[in-house]
């Protein structure tokens, strides 16, 4: 799944892994904000997108911190979430399709964090994190869904945003089924 990770990591290995899935995420969640930069021209979209940028760099450096408070560096994450998403989908040309995309991986973060919050015995170190990232991600989705129903009501194919989130939703539901497979056995290895 990741380069250098074993089979079945300890507690201590796989909370490093873990944040590091988390940092990977934001970072490729960064990528995907970038190339809308370059495609959604308007003034407003150029200010949320910059901001929203902002926030998903800063997301990946408090995972990364917060592994380096652990005393250790990110472990490298060659095939997590977004990269599983991608094989599957593709990468979308068009901005609705992108947006749509933005959207489901958003709402993916999102729950994760939430999950990650309810459970016991999370480091209060750590629960400061996810309220910090959680905090932003419930405007994100907001605001890119906003932006895709108006692009796709302005061409005349109100439809497309929610036939792409569709699509999109499908896919991350057999991504992380795949995934949450992954992790149920290194729990069980514990």
């Amino acid at each position: 799944m990741a380069a250098a990770i074993p089979d079945q990591p300890d507690s201590f290995e796989f909370e490093v892994l873990t944040y590091s899935y988390y940092r990977d995420a934001e970072l490729r969640g960064s990528n995907l904000i970038y190339r809308l930069l370059r495609i959604l021209k308007d003034d407003e979209s150029q200010i949320l997108l910059s901001e929203h940028l902002a926030d998903e760099t800063r997301h990946a450096w408090l995972w990364t911190e917060r592994i380096k408070e652990l005393g250790r560096a990110p472990m490298p994450i060659t095939d997590g979430y977004q990269v599983r998403l991608g094989k599957r989908a593709g990468l979308p040309r068009h901005p609705v399709d992108l947006l749509a995309l933005t959207v489901v991986v958003e709402q993916r973060a999102l729950k994760r964090y939430q999950e990650h919050l309810k459970r016991d015995g999370v480091p209060s170190r750590t629960l400061e994190v996810l309220r910090s990232v959680t905090k932003d991600e419930g405007w994100h989705i907001d605001w890119v869904r906003q932006k895709a129903r108006e692009i796709a009501e302005s061409e005349g194919t109100p439809d497309r945003f929610d036939e792409s989130l569709a699509r999109f939703r499908e896919i991350d539901r057999e991504v992380w089924a795949e995934l949450e497979q992954v992790e149920s056995e290194w729990m069980e290895a514990l």
